[in-house]
């Protein structure tokens, strides 16, 4: 029986089967964002502010920073995906949790990388590298954006996922398990590794290529059964 809505409009608005790519689309592009980063930026930028003024790697910077908007929105659409995927069955507590680092996440990624592009939008416009102050200062809000809240967030974002669809049984219990030993290894090893979060997008992928998989094989099947029903 039809809803009082799609009485009114004539149709029910469903998730794209493109949509469930999100999350591969996430992983790719925040990993190579993340790789550019770690390599194009030395690690004490207060004392070698030539990354600023040297073009190669001002232009993996910027390359990096402009994939970040694209994989944020991807992220949205991922998260959109899960709770599609979860469905009726979603739990209000560990949703409210998803939902918010989830969002939080992004929020940082798009705050480390908003600072980061201002600082080489003003070293490009003033063909100079900036002071020891700024380029302090402007490391370490980046710093803390990208490689500890949002790597908290990201954790917190893991490991409420990996509860949700354990208790869903929407996955494979392997992965809802190796997604709480993400999770663990992301909040415990803050500060000592950037390359660590590489262990976030590859989890998504993961999850992703697992919801893509069993997307279309429920597809397939739904095929074969109208193509087998009588007229």
């Amino acid at each position: 029986m039809m809803t009082h809505q799609e009485s009114v409009t004539g149709t029910s608005l469903r998730t794209p089967r493109a949509a469930a790519a999100a999350g591969i689309v996430f992983s790719l592009l925040f990993s190579l964002a993340l790789v550019l980063l770690l390599l194009s930026a030395p690690p004490d930028t207060a004392t070698e502010g030539v990354w600023l003024t040297d073009t190669s790697h001002r232009a993996s910077m910027a390359v990096a920073l402009n994939l970040v908007p694209f994989g944020g929105i991807a992220f949205l659409w991922f998260i959109g995906v899960v709770r599609d995927r979860i469905g009726p069955r979603e739990d209000r507590f560990f949703s409210s949790v998803f939902l918010g680092s989830g969002l939080l996440f992004v929020a940082m990624l798009f705050v480390g990388a908003a600072v980061d592009g201002g600082l080489i939008a003003t070293a490009a416009a003033r063909s100079a590298v900036p002071g020891p102050d700024t380029l302090t200062i402007s490391r370490q809000i980046t710093h803390l954006a990208l490689h500890v809240y949002a790597l908290r967030m990201a954790a917190v974002f893991t490991a409420s996922t990996a509860t949700i669809t354990l208790r869903t049984k929407v996955i494979p219990r392997w992965i809802g398990v190796l997604g709480f030993a993400v999770a663990a290894v992301m909040l415990v090893s803050v500060g000592l590794t950037p390359w660590i979060e590489l262990l976030f997008p590859a989890w998504i992928l993961l999850l992703s290529i697992d919801i893509l998989r069993t997307g279309l094989r429920s597809s397939r099947g739904a095929g074969d059964t109208a193509i087998g029903a009588p007229a």
